[in-house]
C-alpha cells in the first residue's frame, strides 16, 4: 500500500457443494444422513493464505466440511466477484479494503452479517466503523495499517526525537545547516492522504453528518479556518526548504524513500508496508507515531483496514458467517499475527505482549487506536484528486492556501452532483 490507491483488497470465497456420491455411485455416509458435505472457497490475497491454513483446518474438523484457497490480488477481487458470482462460481468470502465496502454493498455484492454485540465490541470502534453501510455490518476486521513516523538512529536518536510538529520544523532547519545535503522530517504532504493527518488535528472534515447518521455530501470541511491552517503548515515546510522540491507529484514517494535509505533524511512519515524495504536496505531504524500539533492534538491518519466480507452469491452464508466469527476470536488473530505480521485491530490482542514487545507492531497499533476511518462511500472517489492537486499547488507555491482549497471543494461538490 503505497498511498490511498492503495486501496488494499484482500480475500474472496468460493463456495460450492460437493455431491457426496463417487463415480461409480456408491453412496457416503453423509448421503445417508440425508445431508452434504459443504465446500467454503476463501480468495485470499497473494500470499497471504498461510495465514488462515490452520485455523481453517480446525474449522474444518469441527464442522466436517471442506474449506478451499485462491490466492487473488486485492484490488481485483471485486470485479471478479462481478464476474463469477451470478454464474454460481464465484466466493463465498471475499477480503477487500474497508474503502470498497459501501459501494459493494450498495452494489448488492456483499451479504449483511448479523454480528452479536460481544464480537463488535471486540474490535476498536474505528475498525468496526469501517465495516458499516447504512448502519448495517458487511465485514469483520482482518487487520490494519496506517502511518507512523520512521526515524533514522545513526542521524537521530530516540532520546531527542522532536515531540511537536513546530519542534520537527526546528529541528530540521538546524539538521540540514549542520548536515549539508541531509534533510530533518519530510513527508509527502502534497498528497491528501498524508495532509489531512494534518487538517483533521485542526478541525477540517470530509463530510459532514445528518441527524441520521448518513454524509451531507453539501457540507464539505476541507476549506474550513483548520484546513486553511494545516495547509500554511504544508506551504512553511516546502517553502524554507525543509521538504525538498523533489518530494511531490507522481515521484513523490519514490524520492522520499530514496532519501531516507540512502541515510540522507532523519525521519520520514511512511508505513508499514515500508518495514521490509527499509530493513533490506541496510537502515537501523526506529518507529513511533506521529508528533503532536502545535494545538496540542495527537496527530493522527487515515486508518486502512483488510476486512473478510461474505458474498451475497454464496449458498453459505451462515457457515461463512461462521468461519469468520470463528477467525475473529483472540486466539486466531494471534496465530495469524504470527504468521503474517499483519495487525488485527482486536482490543485484546493490541494489549497483548506479542503486539506491545513489538516496536514496529506497537507504532502502528497505537497510532491506529487515534487514526481515523475515510468515508467508506462512492462520493469518496471524488475527493482525493482535487486535493491533491490543491496541495501540490500549495507545496508548488502556484496558489495561496485559502484559494486552492476553495477552488478544491467546488470540484468535489460539482463532481459529487454530477456523478451520483
Amino acid at each position: 500500500m503505497k498511498k490511498r490507491t492503495l486501496v488494499m483488497v484482500g480475500l474472496l470465497l468460493s463456495t460450492g457443494i460437493l455431491a457426496a456420491c463417487g463415480p461409480s455411485g456408491d453412496t457416503t455416509d453423509e448421503k445417508k444422513s440425508g445431508s452434504e458435505e459443504k465446500t467454503l472457497l476463501i480468495w485470499e490475497d497473494l500470499e497471504s493464505k498461510k495465514g488462515l491454513e490452520e485455523a481453517a483446518k480446525r474449522f474444518e474438523e469441527e464442522k466436517g466440511i471442506t474449506i478451499e484457497f485462491a490466492e487473488k490480488g486485492l484490488a481485483s477481487q471485486i470485479e471478479a466477484l462481478r464476474l463469477d458470482g451470478p454464474s454460481g462460481s464465484g466466493p463465498d468470502i471475499i477480503t477487500i479494503p474497508s474503502n470498497q465496502v459501501s459501494a459493494a454493498a450498495r452494489e448488492g455484492l456483499l451479504a449483511e452479517l448479523d454480528l452479536d454485540s460481544e464480537l463488535t465490541n471486540s474490535f476498536t470502534e474505528v475498525a468496526m466503523e469501517s465495516q458499516k453501510y447504512e448502519g448495517k455490518y458487511y465485514g469483520v476486521p482482518k487487520a490494519t495499517d496506517t502511518t507512523v513516523l520512521f526515524y533514522n538512529r545513526e542521524l537521530l536518536s530516540e532520546e531527542d526525537l522532536p515531540q511537536t510538529v513546530s519542534e520537527w520544523y526546528d529541528f530540521s532547519k538546524k539538521f540540514m545547516t549542520d548536515n549539508p545535503g541531509k534533510y530533518g522530517l519530510i513527508s509527502v504532504w502534497d498528497q491528501f492522504y498524508y495532509t489531512h493527518s494534518l487538517s483533521e488535528g485542526y478541525g477540517a472534515y470530509i463530510f459532514g453528518e445528518n441527524a441520521d447518521g448518513t454524509y451531507d455530501f453539501d457540507d464539505i470541511g476541507l476549506n474550513n479556518e483548520g484546513a486553511i491552517e494545516a495547509a500554511e503548515i504544508v506551504q512553511k515546510f516546502y517553502q524554507d526548504g525543509i521538504i525538498p522540491q523533489g518530494v511531490i507529484g507522481e515521484n513523490g514517494i519514490s524520492a522520499l524513500d530514496s532519501l531516507f535509505t540512502e541515510g540522507k533524511a532523519a525521519a520520514v512519515i511512511s508505513g508499514a508496508w515500508n518495514f521490509g524495504p527499509y530493513e533490506a536496505a541496510g537502515i537501523d531504524y526506529g518507529v513511533t507515531i506521529l508528533p503532536q500539533l502545535d494545538n496540542g492534538k495527537q496527530m493522527g491518519s487515515f486508518l486502512t483496514t483488510k476486512c473478510y466480507n461474505v458474498s451475497s452469491y454464496s449458498e453459505n452464508k451462515e457457515l461463512a458467517q461462521e468461519f469468520l466469527e470463528y477467525i475473529s476470536e483472540f486466539d486466531q488473530a494471534k496465530e495469524r499475527f504470527e504468521v503474517m505480521q499483519e495487525i488485527p485491530p482486536l482490543k485484546e490482542l493490541l494489549e497483548d505482549p506479542i503486539i506491545k514487545d513489538n516496536e514496529k507492531a506497537r507504532a502502528i497499533s497505537e497510532q491506529s487506536q487515534i487514526a481515523f476511518s475515510y468515508p467508506t462511500v462512492p462520493e469518496m472517489n471524488e475527493v482525493w484528486l482535487p486535493m491533491d492537486a490543491a496541495f501540490q499547488t500549495i507545496a508548488t507555491g502556484k496558489a495561496e492556501p485559502k484559494d486552492a482549497l476553495d477552488d478544491a471543494v467546488k470540484i468535489i461538490k460539482t463532481q459529487i452532483e454530477t456523478n451520483y
